[in-house]
């Protein structure tokens, strides 16, 4: 007979083990999977071109957001992390990857990049291996694949490790463009995510209420011949922490 609950994570934990082993995409266990995602380099998947997000460089050329510390969470084969730290940015990139990671750290080593990247889950790695605290965080992709619970541990991410005054921006799936709309108890019955979690305005609204929202919009589309990467079905909001 086990009687294991007594914290917080081993309540997540537990959570974590409702779904399908196939269904983890966010657990040190989904990297096979991730790996097998990333191993064909020249597969037409749209996210794998060596582009920055539209609305990251929106930020950056508005003056939203300036050089600093940066964390870019599921960072991939590391697009927006040579984007920033190309302008000045201090940047730590973590993926479950290794297959991602070694592309990233390739095309880093092609553009005279100084990133570092890190391999492993971005919720259990040790304040000596993401130190922070981090002027922004950067998601592009990343919490759209997190189960329902998750988002705790993910906001608990948010408070260590953002600076107060610091930005935190992502993109994720739009209601009505992409992912899954079942509410979130279905997610457990179903033992697994659909593809990904679809989100509302005013579902992010609600969820980074603790934050100052800058701007929340639909990612601008961007034609094949754009040096930027957008996709409409996207939602891309920024956020900044309060300084107190």
């Amino acid at each position: 007979m086990d009687r294991d609950i007594r914290t917080m994570e081993d309540v997540l934990s537990l959570l974590d083990g409702l779904f399908a082993p196939e269904a983890d995409r966010w657990t040190t266990d989904a990297a096979p999977w991730w790996d097998g995602f990333y191993a064909d380099r020249s597969r037409p998947v749209p996210f794998f071109v060596a582009k920055p997000d539209e609305s990251l460089v929106s930020y950056l050329d508005r003056g939203l957001i300036s050089p600093g510390r940066a964390l870019d969470l599921g960072c991939g084969p590391g697009r927006n992390a040579l984007r920033l730290a190309s302008l000045g940015f201090e940047v730590d990139a973590v993926d479950l990857s290794p297959a991602a990671i070694s592309w990233a750290e390739d095309r880093a080593r092609e553009a005279g990049a100084d990133v570092r990247f890190h391999r492993g889950d971005a919720f259990a790695l040790t304040s000596a291996e993401l130190s922070g605290p981090y002027d922004l965080i950067y998601d592009s992709g990343c919490f759209h694949h997190l189960p329902p619970h998750r988002r705790v541990s993910y906001l608990a991410l948010l408070e260590r490790a953002l600076a107060p005054g610091g930005h935190f921006a992502l993109t994720c799936f739009a209601a009505g463009g992409m992912g899954s709309e079942l509410p979130d108890a279905e997610f457990y019955r179903a033992s697994g995510l659909q593809g990904g979690l679809a989100y509302t305005p005013e579902s992010l609204r609600r969820i980074f209420s603790d934050f100052t929202e800058v701007e929340l919009r639909r990612m601008r589309d961007e034609p094949a011949e754009s040096a930027l990467f957008g996709e409409d079905f996207l939602w891309t909001a920024l956020f900044r922490r309060p300084t107190a």
